[in-house]
């Protein structure tokens, strides 16, 4: 990625906006049935980096390409962050073309690394 990306309006919208701005990213990019355009896929890699900031392991947001405005709990999108990202990493995707005509190897990276931390957490053993 490495551009300063980010999800639209969401620095624009009320407090009690943003996280139906996020959530409304991620649908669009999966229910995208024909060619899914680079623009959009980009805003739903920026807004799976701030579910996976949230989560155990992930990256926090960069303080200087992030969002300005504080984001609410959003651990509760990865399901449908998840099905973003492997919508993005499904034909017909115009920003799986770029990577092909490019070197695509760090952007497949930054999206694998997205979904390893994206993934529900293991149920832990009680100690007794």
């Amino acid at each position: 990625m490495g551009r300063d990306l980010g999800v639209s309006g969401l620095d624009e919208a009320a407090a009690d906006e943003r996280e139906g701005i996020i959530h409304d990213t991620l649908t669009r990019v999966i229910g995208t049935a024909g060619y899914l355009e680079a623009p959009e896929s980009e805003e739903a890699v920026a807004a799976a980096a701030l579910v996976a900031a949230q989560c155990r392991g992930g990256q926090p947001a960069d303080p200087h390409h992030g969002p300005e405005e504080p984001i609410p709990d959003l651990t509760h999108l990865r399901a449908p962050t998840l099905q973003a990202l492997d919508r993005i990493m499904t034909e017909p995707s115009e920003l799986m073309h770029l990577w092909v005509e490019s070197d695509g190897g760090p952007s497949r990276a930054t999206i694998n690394r997205l979904q390893n931390t994206l993934l529900p957490e293991p149920p832990r053993e009680q100690l007794r």
